[in-house]
């Protein structure tokens, strides 16, 4: 995963940024992927059978994406667990070995450096966090092992770049995947997982996913990516699919998307995940900002819209709730399997109810949503 190319750069341009390649560009490239440099990787977005097909084999069959630039960092020794309860807002001491938990990375003021897994081993904590923050994490978890009046005993190890990292989604995931892997798929519950054996290659098996459907995230050492890849690819009636099915799908969801619905401006409260807060599990950072937020109570909230016509709604286009500017589109898209706009944005918390009108300014015209209960689409 440390392989890099080049972007271009024309006479005025901005100084050449270094693309990190997967250990699978190669594969991309040969399958006719659009390219596109995404959190300093060069990754593929789409296949020439567009987004549209990727996204119905996903909810309707099985797809394959490569998401190995995403970043991992284990954590080991007595206290890896009391670490990383403290550095998340989940409560990792409830989770038992073999489970994982979706979490987030806090600052000092509540808000929110990353969203996160946390997978718990019977020796080590692993971290999987976003390709775009990896280097911004990984400063925050050794200002916090730093600045913690508590002594923590335990190591951290940026694993990311010795880590490939395959998803295969979709309602056949599990028929195409048994007949590779050396363990019973049928027993792995919902976020949890096993280590075992794919195709010959030793893997990190997980039955997670950011798509909404039934599915499989498969860890393995980079250098065996390839043939993981090409297994999963072999029996015929796998799609591979870029980010911009990867998008659709989680937005269909009401997932949130780093850089999107969350950031370092808004707390999970906020943002509909106070689910993923433990405020009694003892401290962790931001704990303080959030006790005080929750005691005061929140001003904005997220919410899901769908347009009342056939238009289509982008991040950055301004909403408008009773005639008042109410910030901006956070995600947005026809929604390829229900047929209309559907996106998200942050509202007054007192307007943060289904049924309520809104506008969206769509190349200058004001068109009329609704907000909408999350998720927008629902699996079958």
């Amino acid at each position: 995963m440390s392989d890099t190319i080049a972007q271009q750069s024309g006479p005025g341009s901005p100084p050449v940024v270094p693309l990190r390649r997967t250990p699978l560009a190669d594969r991309h490239i040969a399958l006719g992927a659009k390219m596109v440099p995404f959190a300093g990787y060069l990754m593929p977005v789409q296949y020439p059978g567009g987004i549209t097909a990727e996204h119905a084999a996903v909810r309707e069959r099985c797809g394959l994406f490569d998401v190995s630039h995403m970043g991992e960092f284990d954590i080991r020794g007595p206290d890896a667990v009391a670490f990383a309860a403290y550095v998340t807002s989940n409560d990792v001491r409830a989770l038992a070995i073999g489970q994982v938990q979706y979490s987030a990375i806090l600052n000092a003021r509540g808000t929110i450096e990353d969203d996160c897994l946390v997978y718990r081993f019977a020796d080590r904590i692993m971290l999987v966090v976003n390709a775009a923050n990896r280097e911004k994490d990984w400063q925050a978890l050794h200002a916090s092992f730093a600045a913690s009046a508590q002594r923590f005993n335990c190591t951290l190890t940026d694993a990311s770049d010795s880590i490939a990292l395959l998803a295969l989604q979709g309602p056949q995931a599990q028929r195409i995947l048994q007949p590779l892997a050396e363990t019973d798929l049928a027993a792995i519950r919902y976020y949890w997982f096993v280590e075992t054996v794919v195709a010959g290659v030793p893997v990190i098996l997980s039955r997670t996913g950011y798509t909404g459907e039934d599915g499989f995230e498969l860890y393995a050492a980079a250098d065996d990516a390839v043939r993981l890849w090409d297994a999963l690819m072999r029996p015929g009636d796998v799609t591979p699919a870029g980010l911009g099915a990867r998008d659709s799908l989680r937005l269909e969801m009401g997932m949130a998307l780093y850089g999107h619905e969350i950031d370092d401006t808004t707390t999970p409260l906020e943002a509909n995940l106070g689910w993923i807060v433990k405020l009694k599990k003892g401290d962790f950072v931001g704990r303080d900002a959030l006790v005080a937020q929750k005691a005061a109570g929140i001003r904005r909230r997220l919410v899901g819209f769908a347009m009342a016509e056939r238009a289509f709604p982008r991040q950055g286009y301004p909403v408008y709730h009773a005639g008042v500017g109410s910030g901006l589109v956070c995600s947005g898209t026809v929604s390829p399997t229900l047929g209309f706009g559907i996106g998200t944005c942050y509202v007054p918390v007192d307007a943060a109810v289904p049924g309520t009108a809104l506008e969206i300014e769509v190349r200058g015209k004001r068109i009329g949503a609704t907000i909408v209960q999350l998720p927008f689409y629902t699996r079958k």
